[in-house]
């Protein structure tokens, strides 16, 4: 009787190490939401299309328009952290949250409300809308797979392929009928709807569009768009 038990007890045991094996493989995964936003005098923005990294590692996944993301992480990862171009990286400790959020500090560029006339179709550049006839030609949607793009080595040379009026010479650009006499040649950098100081980072299959800004439709940036605004959107996760 003794020996029995014993067996039917072995049995069990191993049964439930088996068990509880399977339960951590099959649940080895984690998920976890928050949000991204930029803190501008007192007052949070949310920030859209900043990369979502694990241990350092780009995974694909990028802040919806709202800011919100939801990723699912291993549980022997260790960091999480959001990248965007204009403000760099910020890390947290995973540590078996759940919700994670983060928050940068920068300025964003002052907005105003503008009306396009009549007829004219509105442009939508990130902030507001702008005419179109206010545009140099854009180049409109850009697929990084399409062969025709992947033959670009950077996005200077997309630029000065793709874009009229554009004048790119290694990686110094203007724009023709832009330039302000009193503050050089250099336009506007503006990477979903936030300014940078440099595009060299930006790879050709990364961008999902670029369009051109002039005049009137500069004028918006205030003195920085006087020599123009180039703008660039990325491609996001559900685009690739």
């Amino acid at each position: 009787m003794k020996n029995r038990i014993s067996m039917l007890l072995c049995v069990f045991l191993t049964v439930n190490s088996i068990t509880g094996l399977y339960g951590q493989k099959s649940g080895g995964k984690i998920t976890i939401t928050g949000s991204v936003v930029i803190v501008v005098d007192g007052a949070d923005f949310p920030v859209a299309n900043a990369i979502i990294m694990v241990d350092g590692e780009k995974i694909g996944n990028v802040t919806d328009r709202k800011g919100f993301y939801k990723i699912k992480v291993r549980q022997e990862n260790k960091k999480i952290g959001v990248y965007t171009f204009a403000n760099g990286m910020i890390e947290e400790v995973l540590d078996g949250r759940n919700n994670i959020n983060f928050t940068f500090k920068g300025t964003v560029p002052y907005q105003i409300n503008y009306k396009a006339d009549p007829g004219d179709e509105p442009v939508d550049i990130g902030y507001q809308t702008v005419k179109k006839k206010d545009l140099i030609v854009p180049v409109g949607k850009v697929d990084g797979t399409k062969s025709k793009y992947a033959s670009y080595n950077t996005v200077y040379e997309m630029i000065r392929g793709e874009i009229p009026g554009v004048l790119v010479n290694g990686t110094s650009i203007m724009i023709r009928s832009a330039t302000s006499i009193n503050s050089g040649t250099e336009p506007l950098f503006v990477v979903d709807g936030v300014p940078v100081t440099t595009i060299d980072n930006i790879q050709p299959q990364m961008v999902r569009s670029i369009e051109v800004l002039k005049g009137s439709a500069a004028s918006i940036y205030g003195s920085r768009g006087s020599n123009g605004v180039i703008l660039i959107n990325l491609l996001k996760g559900n685009d690739r």
